[in-house]
């Protein structure tokens, strides 16, 4: 009698331990892959203004491309998983491969539409004439990374699944580094300037896509999984994907359209927007970060076929998410004072941040419930479901953001528009979890 309570919270310390092991090395991982923006940035921004603008559109076009293939890391996630906790180990591999094989297709297909096409894509973002050639220079060169990059992405989804973590958060944090000596000496040291920067990127990704291949290959031989091109299994692979596609890009689209919104308001509006934008990007690193855990998790658990096992870790990453959340917003509230001078001396600026960034705080413990269960669903497989649910969501919010111009509210109703889409995320997110549906168990869904 007096050991029965014993056993579910000896349940939840081992579910703790495994979240935390997951998502702190994956949180690390997450950080460092914007560093490499802001490392040429920095080292960019001292050649001069035309440079560093070309960089700032480039760079927003390369990582538009690739942010729409992350389907590759959460697919492969969650179907590595799964034959993981079926206790396929070969099965797992080959399934990642697939994923790898697909990403090097898509990188290749990529670069032979930036290539032709980046005149045309640069002047789209509307460069000025002094920094598109610049802008040019750097989005050709870099692009020729972007299959390196896609690889990364499919590879890290590959040691996701097999619940490793910390060899990306590894290969993140060398890469990191790596990038920033190429930088500096073949931007200074060799004089190349902004193409030094470009192809400092490309040896980087390289390298770090060079290294993941090493490990995934070397998983392989050891468990005799095949390593050539499977046409069957890369379809399932895109099949698996683009739902999740559709998800990034009905998600992207919401981001846009506030962006867009913000423009609307005035420049101290739009400078405020950028500001808090930036911010809401690196709450949501940590809030992913444990999404990150649940896709490895509830993957595994199902693939074992514990579908009461999947239940319980899900109810316990929902109050991770609640109780993140709740933290994360509270430094918020607490750090806006300290936070906001750091970026602007503009009163009129920090005057439209201080309430909007009020909103983006008390919705952060939505934030986190939304994540972990988007999480739970990508690791159960659930694709379809949040391709539909993301579609809903953009179909609401855009109304109701096109309006706030029109009714006056400013970024604070901006920002409240942004903490609806979040609230109907949940809605559809919490209905699918609470019906049971998603759970499906075994190697496949």
């Amino acid at each position: 009698m007096t050991q029965a309570p014993a056993r579910p919270r000896a349940v939840r310390r081992q579910h703790d331990r495994e979240i935390v092991m997951l998502a702190v090395p994956a949180f690390g991982a997450l950080v460092a892959e914007p560093l490499f923006v802001l490392a040429d940035s920095a080292i960019v921004g001292h050649l001069g203004t035309a440079q560093l603008a070309g960089l700032g559109i480039a760079s927003a076009l390369l990582v538009t491309a690739v942010s729409v293939f992350v389907f590759l890391a959460y697919a492969t996630t969650a179907a590595v998983a799964r034959r993981v906790g079926a206790g396929d180990l070969p099965a797992a591999i080959r399934q990642g491969m697939d994923g790898i094989w697909l990403a090097l297709f898509l990188g290749v297909a990529v670069i032979a539409v930036v290539l032709p096409t980046a005149p045309a894509l640069i002047n789209l973002f509307g460069a000025s004439d002094t920094a598109a050639p610049y802008a040019i220079t750097y989005l050709r060169i870099s692009a020729l990374g972007i299959p390196a990059m896609l690889i990364v992405l499919a590879a890290t989804g590959v040691l996701r699944g097999l619940q490793d973590t910390k060899t990306p958060l590894y290969v993140a944090v060398a890469g990191f580094v790596a990038n920033g000596i190429l930088n500096v000496g073949l931007v200074y040291g060799a004089g190349l300037g902004i193409a030094g920067s470009a192809w400092g990127t490309v040896i980087a990704q390289c390298g770090m896509a060079a290294v993941y291949l090493i490990v995934v290959l070397r998983g392989a031989r050891r468990h005799g999984a095949s390593l050539r091109p499977d046409i069957a299994g890369i379809r399932a692979s895109a099949q698996a994907g683009a739902p999740l596609l559709v998800r990034t890009l009905s998600l992207r689209a919401i981001l846009m359209i506030t962006t867009a919104v913000a423009a609307r308001l005035g420049d101290s509006d739009i400078a405020a927007h950028q500001i808090i934008l930036s911010l809401w990007s690196l709450l949501a690193f940590a809030l992913d970060a444990i999404a990150i855990a649940g896709q490895a998790i509830i993957g595994r658990c199902l693939g074992a076929g514990d579908a009461q096992g999947a239940r319980e870790v899900c109810r316990r990453m929902v109050e991770w998410g609640i109780g993140v959340g709740a933290v994360l917003g509270v430094l918020v509230m607490l750090s806006r004072p300290i936070f906001l001078p750091l970026f602007t001396g503009d009163p009129t600026v920090t005057e439209a941040a201080l309430p909007a960034l009020a909103i983006v705080a008390l919705s952060q413990p939505i934030s986190g419930i939304v994540f972990v269960l988007d999480g739970v669903l990508m690791g159960a497989g659930d694709g379809p479901y949040l391709a539909w649910a993301m579609l809903i969501t953009l179909a609401v919010f855009t109304p109701v953001a096109l309006l706030v111009p029109v009714f006056g509210g400013g970024l604070t109703a901006l920002w409240g528009a942004m903490t609806l889409m979040m609230t109907i995320r949940l809605l559809t997110l919490w209905v699918r979890t609470r019906s049971g549906q998603w759970v499906v168990t075994g190697a496949t869904r």
